[in-house]
Formats: C-alpha cells, sequence, structure tokens
C-alpha cells in the first residue's frame, strides 16, 4: 500500500482530501505544515506529498527546497488557490512535479497521483522497458534486438521522459522547460531537431514510435 502525506492548514480539506484518498486504497498521513511535515517523514516512510503552498510556519515552497536540498526524490503535487504563472514557475523550480488549482477535482487528483507514483517507480529502478527494448538511465544506454547503445544525453532524457508517461502529450515549451530547463535559451525547433535524430536512429525498432500530435507536440506510443 502507497502512503501519502497531506500537508494542509485547513483542517476540513485535509480530512476531505484523506478520506478520498483512503478510500481509493492509499495510506494516509496529514501534517499542518511544512515542519510537522518533516518531523513526520523522520518517523514514517512517504510515497508522495500533496501539499498546499500557504501555510503557517513553512509553506509549501519551503518545504519542497528543504526536500530537495536533503536529495529526497519523493514526488510532490502542490495544491493551492494561487493560478499566477509566477507562482507555478516558482513551484517547479523548487522542485514540484506536478501543481494544482483549488477547487481540485478528486478524479484528476487521483489520476495524477497514479501518474507520478508509476513514474516514480520508472525512477527508483531506473529503467523502462518497452518490449523488447530496455532503457538504462544510469547508463544513458539502449539495448533492443540490435544490441547496445549509448545516447547523448538530451536525446536519452527526451525519449526517457515520452516513454515514461505513454501515449500522454507533452508540448514543445513543457520538454523545453524539463529537459532543457526553464531559464535555457534553447528554443521549441530544437524539440523537434532532438525528435528527428532520435526517429532516425530507432527507425527500425517495432517497439515504440515518437509521434507528432499536430499543433500540440509529441507523445510516446507503445506499439503492441
Amino acid at each position: 500500500m502507497f502512503s501519502i502525506m497531506v500537508v494542509e492548514d485547513d483542517v476540513n480539506t485535509a480530512r476531505l482530501t484523506a478520506d478520498v484518498l483512503e478510500e481509493n486504497g492509499y495510506s494516509v498521513l496529514t501534517a499542518r505544515d511544512g515542519v510537522e511535515a518533516l518531523e513526520l517523514m523522520e518517523q514514517k516512510h512517504v510515497d508522495l506529498i500533496v501539499a498546499d503552498i500557504m501555510m503557517p510556519r513553512m509553506d509549501g515552497f519551503e518545504l519542497t527546497r528543504q526536500l530537495r536540498l536533503a536529495d529526497s526524490s519523493v514526488p510532490i503535487i502542490m495544491v493551492t488557490a494561487k493560478e499566477a504563472i509566477a507562482d507555478k514557475k516558482r513551484g517547479f523550480i523548487e522542485g514540484t512535479d506536478d501543481y494544482m488549482v483549488k477547487p481540485v477535482d478528486e478524479e484528476e487528483l487521483l489520476l495524477r497521483i497514479a501518474a507520478l507514483l508509476r513514474r516514480s517507480q520508472i525512477a527508483n529502478d531506473h529503467k523502462i522497458t518497452v518490449g523488447s527494448t530496455v532503457f538504462d538511465y544510469d547508463t544513458l544506454s539502449v539495448t533492443d534486438p540490435s544490441g547496445r547503445s549509448e545516447l547523448p544525453l538530451k536525446e536519452f532524457m527526451l525519449v526517457y521522459k515520452l516513454l515514461s508517461y505513454p501515449d500522454k502529450i507533452f508540448t514543445r515549451r513543457q520538454l523545453i522547460d524539463e529537459i532543457w530547463d526553464m531559464s535555457s535559451e534553447s528554443d521549441e525547433r530544437t524539440v523537434d531537431v532532438h525528435v528527428n535524430r532520435l526517429r532516425e536512429r530507432f527507425k527500425d525498432n517495432s517497439d515504440f514510435e515518437i509521434v507528432t500530435v499536430r499543433g500540440l507536440g509529441y507523445k510516446g506510443v507503445k506499439r503492441l
């Protein structure tokens, strides 16, 4: 059973979120702010955190920053009434994995949690297997029936990202921000160049393909 921590200073909101998670098979811990969350994490294992931003003593931004400074890779979803782009950008810079604006749709929250837990497991294993193709994050290598090869860093990160979330559409801007980072001077054509290189490299691979979604971006698709 996965353990999820809800960090929220509003008692009713925390209880409602906890009830929804428990009804869907998760073990739940609650904390009133970042300070209490860090104290609990010293005693209990947590697989994912759902955290509000505006809280006393330590807010969600600072909680995320402290965890990332401590090299914690626990997935974090920030849930907040703040919807300004600047707030979202700060959240991602501090190290959050996802961001939702209140009022939160319960079904969407559950879907995002499931996706992040799946991605976290992939990160812990540091490998993705697609058919007979294996991507090894630690060595930036790919092994398939044609043999083993190493990929340039950005190409590896791009295909690894797309195949970590099969069938999910990523915009070029999202990929730039996540792989080249938000301060990068690279433009969206950089993504197209790297996708073309990957397509050429894996043109004979029958396990997956990178699909262009016109007007939006790209998605990784596993072939049956």
